[in-house]
């Protein structure tokens, strides 16, 4: 048995280099796997067709997580359980303008957010990319992110502070968090 296993084993690495000639001249059906291939033509390469539409749209994108996951409900799904929540009107007021007041401030800074991934796309599109300017660039989006993110996340101070805490922990319950908090 054991001869049997060294035979084939040497076997096996008698034909591994025609193979893998075969398989470098063979053509692809498909892109290899990790494969970027048909992302270049997105209108920002760092940010996918859904991401920029959620951008325009003033949605969070989940970049207010550590909020909702540590017991600081977002306003937009306080509001879509007003009803299980018990929701005042005076409550719902001020989740609704914090809602509106969140969605007018994130259009302009998810604005910025678009332009400066479009400006490191350009960098490397043109090839102009140079340390300095990637650098600066990145640097640019990273702001630009954190500004929007920040927003999102302080719509959710406001959320908490307005919900009484039997409320807060209602939202845990629904949306399948620890409600402890």
């Amino acid at each position: 048995m054991r001869h049997a296993l060294i035979h084939l084993a040497a076997l096996l690495a008698g034909i591994a280099p025609a193979l893998a000639q075969h398989a470098h001249h063979a053509p692809a059906a498909h892109p290899p796997a990790g494969s970027y291939a048909g992302l270049q033509a997105r209108e920002v390469a760092g940010l996918s067709a859904e991401e920029v539409a959620d951008l325009r749209a003033g949605r969070g994108m989940g970049m207010a997580l550590p909020a909702e996951l540590n017991g600081y409900p977002g306003p937009m799904h306080a509001l879509d359980l007003a009803g299980p929540l018990g929701l005042s009107e005076a409550q719902r007021a001020t989740l609704t303008a914090e809602m509106s007041a969140m969605r007018q401030a994130a259009r302009p800074l998810a604005d910025q957010l678009i332009a400066a991934e479009q400006a490191l796309d350009a960098l490397f599109r043109q090839v102009k990319a140079t340390p300095e300017d990637v650098a600066s660039a990145s640097e640019a989006a990273a702001l630009a992110r954190g500004r929007l993110r920040a927003l999102h996340l302080q719509a959710h101070l406001v959320t908490r502070a307005a919900l009484t805490p039997e409320q807060r922990r209602t939202y845990a319950r629904l949306r399948g968090y620890d409600p402890a908090r």
